[in-house]
């Protein structure tokens, strides 16, 4: 009889001894950001469910964040289907009235607009994490505090952002009981990888939308690479599991784009990645001034709006976003409020146009973002003064990579509101504090163009007469096509000034464009079609009259006709 009744002892064991899967126990509502208070007490805390068959015990399991991980968990069960609040002690008294509370010491301090969480068993294995943001409130208001975040399928735990939203429990939050968003969300489709960078020259990182499959993620044959690389090895990362490294068989070249292709990696539910399945990489080199420019500015953004920067890569190098600064200056002139372009490796490529804001979505909304990928979001911007500011760039040692001191009459003189307009340079090459190098948005391109070329992009092509006006027929009407008119000129030695004046068809002086301007062997000036006051001139010929000299009193003059048209109405 005793063996029967070792092994009827043995069946009886709780199930949860060996219960330490992935997502068997799942973090499912946060409350980060507890003021305003709502309803609920002002504590921070997270709640776990159980979406398994069995019991779990949670002791000895931790909870992290970025910055560290907690003591351990008390013996606790965790049944089927059930919650349990995880606080610190502080908090236990507060929140035991919701239901079942689990206190552990260095409770995470989570952060209001963004943090990464996981959760650990016993054995250190990481069961489940989330990287939350703002955006996966999915509602301006209750962004600001009060609300928690809550999973709306517990089923779907690698479905990432479109997963969560703000509780809508008048209280701001259901701890200790089922989700107030609770609902059906399945998830039909497969993982996208977003982007990579390098570690070393010798080990890439690979960024998913969601965690992957481990098992998918670590078989090196599901990853090839051009440039003729070959894949050695892939590690599934935790805590997220939306990372994979790669190791290659070759050191990757300086200035060198290769492009990564992803087939067969599936997520958590099994759907297979599909289209969205290549990226870049390559190896940052260090980033001097004029490589990167500030080339769109938005400082007066629209009221349900942000501030934008966009910067240009004009070199053939690959530059590390985590690498760069935004700032300005304050009352002073000191450099002031410089922010980290990325909290983590961001690879810009050469022609990209990354921007930085505060909120991607809100950005979306406004304008017509081209390319997703290359915005940035900061959970705060230095600020730009809607009348007057500075923009800087600066590089990891903190020196100025491109600085823009714009004023708000650098916009186009006849728009009735700039608000929402944002200012865009004109040529890359030419100078950042160079008001003529600036105008404002086209209103056929929404009055932005974050992501992609400049509306009033233009840069002057070689030319082969001393002095040329470009175009001959020009449309100052902010439109974005032929809204300035460039006077070209090429000098054959140095050392000239010029003064460049402009006559309507009656020989009257209408403008007065450029005094003493000294010269290069090449340069331009633009015209922006208005008066020395600022008015709008009426259609008709013009006469540039263009003079320069030098201190050994040789002088030259020229003179080009050009066009001013409108569209009739």
């Amino acid at each position: 009889m005793k063996p029967r009744i070792i092994l009827l002892i043995i069946c009886l064991l709780p199930a949860y001894i060996n219960a330490q899967n992935r997502y068997e126990v799942v973090i499912d509502e946060i409350m980060a950001d507890p003021t305003p208070q709502i309803g609920l007490p002002n504590n921070e805390w997270i709640e776990l469910k159980n979406t398994s068959t069995a019991p779990v015990n949670l002791q000895n399991w931790r909870i992290g964040d970025a910055s560290g991980i907690s003591g351990p968990m008390p013996g606790f069960t965790l049944q089927p289907d059930s919650f349990v609040i995880v606080c610190a002690s502080s908090a236990i008294a507060a929140m035991s009235v919701f239901g079942a509370v689990i206190a552990v010491t260095s409770f995470p301090s989570l952060d209001n607009n963004s943090d990464q969480l996981f959760l650990k068993a016993a054995n250190g294995k990481t069961i489940h994490g989330v990287s939350y943001t703002l955006a996966w409130y999915q509602n301006e208001l209750k962004k600001n505090g009060g609300w928690s975040l809550e999973m709306i399928d517990t089923q779907q735990p690698c479905a990432g952002s479109n997963n969560w939203k703000a509780s809508t429990n008048n209280t701001g939050g259901t701890p200790g009981k089922k989700n107030s968003v609770d609902a059906v969300n399945n998830d039909l489709e497969g993982p996208q990888l977003k982007r990579a960078y390098t570690i070393d020259n010798a080990t890439i990182i690979l960024v998913f939308n969601e965690p992957v499959d481990s098992l998918e993620g670590a078989t090196s044959s599901h990853y090839s690479m051009d440039g003729g690389l070959i894949i050695t090895g892939a590690t599934t990362l935790a805590p997220l599991f939306d990372r994979v490294q790669l190791k290659v068989n070759a050191p990757l070249q300086a200035n060198t784009v290769y492009t990564i292709t992803v087939t067969n990696v599936t997520d958590c539910k099994n759907n297979t990645i599909g289209s969205f399945n290549k990226t870049r990489v390559g190896l940052p080199a260090d980033t001097a001034a004029g490589e990167l420019i500030i080339n769109e500015i938005l400082f007066n953004p629209r009221s349900n709006g942000y501030d934008y920067i966009e910067l240009c890569n004009k070199s053939t190098k690959v530059f590390d976003a985590a690498k760069l600064y935004i700032a300005n200056r304050n009352s002073s002139g000191a450099i002031s409020s410089a922010s980290p372009l990325s909290t983590t490796p961001w690879l810009v490529f050469p022609g990209d146009y990354i921007v930085i804001t505060e909120d991607a979505d809100n950005l979306a909304l406004n304008y017509l973002v081209k390319n997703p990928g290359w915005v940035l979001t900061l959970s705060s911007l230095p600020s730009f003064p809607d009348d007057k500011g500075y923009v800087l760039i600066l590089d990891s040692q903190g020196s100025v990579v491109d600085e823009v001191d714009y004023r708000d009459d650098w916009h186009f003189k006849l728009l009735n509101n700039d608000e929402g307009v944002s200012l865009e340079r004109i040529d890359p090459d030419g100078p950042s504090q160079n008001k003529t190098n600036w105008h404002s948005a086209a209103s056929t391109a929404g009055y932005g163009t974050p992501t992609y070329k400049n509306s009033q992009y233009k840069q002057p092509p070689g030319i082969a007469a001393t002095i040329e006006a470009t175009p001959k027929v020009f449309s100052p009407d902010n439109d974005g096509i032929d809204d300035i008119a460039t006077i070209q000129y090429q000098l054959t030695e140095r050392g000239y000034v010029a003064n460049i004046t402009i006559f309507d068809a009656a020989g009257r002086l209408v403008r007065s464009l450029v005094r003493n301007g000294t010269l290069g062997l090449t340069g331009y000036w633009n015209w922006d079609g208005l008066d020395d006051k600022g008015n709008k001139l009426p259609v008709g010929t013009y006469i540039i009259f263009t003079e320069i000299f030098n201190l050994q009193g040789k002088k030259e003059r020229f003179k080009n006709t050009i066009v001013l048209a409108r569209k009739l109405n």
